[in-house]
């Protein structure tokens, strides 16, 4: 089972550096990818930031929309509860990382039920992969062989 951060499925939704490295993971796992509840949001943040910084066309960021809708279809979403939001506050008096960021690692530790090195965690940020190390999870990253 694999959890997925929104720097890996990006790259599943526009031609990016590590495309082919995310394409190969997804295809790996025969089990429904695990996202935080607001992923979605954060990849559409990413491909309108690229849209207005001229980086992709208008075109490409609707295919990229229409990926993202299909990708969301088939993924489980971890929704946000108390629990979660009290996992990210220990997460970021431990951790050097966003609030958002926070969440997605609190959001892998509930899918895993707590049993961490169960679920891999599928990230191309560094700062939260050396995180979700240090709470247990195998983390597949850009650098990662498949």
């Amino acid at each position: 089972m694999k959890f997925w951060d929104s720097s890996a499925l990006v790259p599943l939704l526009i031609s990016q550096e590590f495309t082919k490295h995310s394409q190969l993971i997804w295809k790996q796992d025969s089990n429904p990818p695990l996202v935080w509840w607001g992923s979605s949001l954060e990849c559409l943040s990413a491909l309108a930031r690229l849209e207005r910084d001229q980086s992709i066309a208008t075109v490409t960021f609707d295919a990229a929309c229409a990926a993202l809708k299909q990708l969301s279809e088939v993924w489980h979403e971890i929704q946000p509860t108390n629990i979660l939001r009290d996992r990210a506050h220990r997460l970021l008096r431990v951790h050097p990382l966003r609030a958002a960021d926070a969440q997605q690692l609190a959001a892998a530790l509930i899918a895993s039920e707590d049993l961490s090195a169960q679920v891999t965690f599928v990230c191309f940020d560094q700062r939260l992969s050396q995180s979700a190390r240090r709470e247990g999870f195998r983390v597949v990253d850009q650098q990662t062989k498949t």
